[in-house]
């Protein structure tokens, strides 16, 4: 048992230390921009669906204000965070607002245990060597865009987010 936690927290070290490898060596266009509050468009992705079903693509919520949510199994303010986004993609999904999860740098069985002791419903795209993360510049975990009706990154919030602002970028992203 100690040997399968070992391996365990080696592949965690090797997966974190390929995504700063790749930070470091990407064009972060995007990240940088984003990070001087310049309004950009947000970078397309296609994803394998947690749970199965079709991929998670960004083209199909075109014309959809989309809050990206980035997390982990492992990252404690993500399991904070969970249920306001649950809560606000309740809420938001009839005004034309979806939240998406990005599982990035896990194992595809704890993303899965995680999401379901949370009781998320909203989908969620895996990304597990964090190849999206790296697009978008995300260092760590939780990590949320708010993306406007066309496709456009109008904010970007690190750490977890305070219901009031998840609800003030949501209209945000529904006005631009």
């Amino acid at each position: 048992m100690r040997f399968v936690r070992v391996a365990a927290v080696a592949g965690v070290v090797a997966l974190a230390a390929v995504l700063v490898w790749r930070l470091s060596h990407q064009d972060n266009s995007t990240a940088k921009a984003v990070l001087h509050n310049k309004i950009v468009p947000a970078p397309a992705f296609r994803l394998a669906r947690l749970g199965g079903g079709p991929p998670l693509t960004l083209a199909s919520f075109r014309g959809k204000a989309v809050v990206i949510n980035f997390w982990s199994s492992e990252c404690g303010p993500c399991k904070q965070e969970m249920p306001r986004l649950q809560s606000a993609a309740q809420r938001w999904a009839a005004k034309g607002a979806v939240v998406v999860g990005v599982d990035t740098i896990d194992s595809h069985r704890a993303a899965q245990d995680f999401a379901r002791k949370h009781g998320v419903s909203y989908p969620i795209g895996y990304d597990d060597v964090g190849e999206l993360a790296t697009r978008y510049g995300v260092a760590y975990t939780p990590t949320t865009f708010f993306v406007d009706r066309r496709g456009r990154i109008v904010k970007r919030v690190l750490g977890p987010v305070p219901a009031a602002e998840l609800d003030t970028q949501i209209r945000r992203a529904l006005r631009s």
